[in-house]
């Protein structure tokens, strides 16, 4: 695997991803901000934010596959969230969860979450960007 995530020494434990991610491999992926729309274009989770995280974590696996990687190789995501409160953690944390069970796996890469006043549309609530790293 060409990446190394860690929480070193000396800054916070955060369980839901690692502070560092590095990257050894040769090709360099960079996957546009996914939102909450199927493969025709249809709306998915509309008001609902753990379903629209589902969504998004499902599109970015599939651009990965498509680059011929995996969530194994992503360094670092960006989560866009409208109107962004604490309290909105736990339905994150259950879209991540879905996507992670139906992925087959547990993406921890460093992440960076910015909290929005929108999005491109009225309707989407969460809009996730990665960079991957592939051998």
């Amino acid at each position: 695997m060409a990446i190394t995530l860690v929480n070193p020494e000396g800054l916070p434990k955060v369980d839901i991803y690692r502070q560092v991610s590095v990257a050894t491999g040769s090709k360099l992926v960079f996957i546009a901000g996914q939102v909450a729309r199927d493969a025709d274009g249809g709306r998915v989770g509309e008001g609902d934010l753990a379903a629209q995280v589902e969504q998004c974590y499902l599109n970015i696996g599939t651009a990965l596959a498509a680059a011929g990687g995996s969530f194994d190789d992503v360094v670092k995501l960006t989560v866009y969230l409208v109107d962004w409160t604490p309290d909105k953690m736990p339905h994150f944390l259950e879209g991540a969860a879905r996507a992670s069970a139906k992925l087959g796996v547990t993406p921890v890469p460093p992440l960076t979450g910015v909290g929005v006043a929108a999005l491109a549309e009225p309707d989407l609530l969460v809009e996730i960007e990665a960079t991957a790293v592939i051998d």
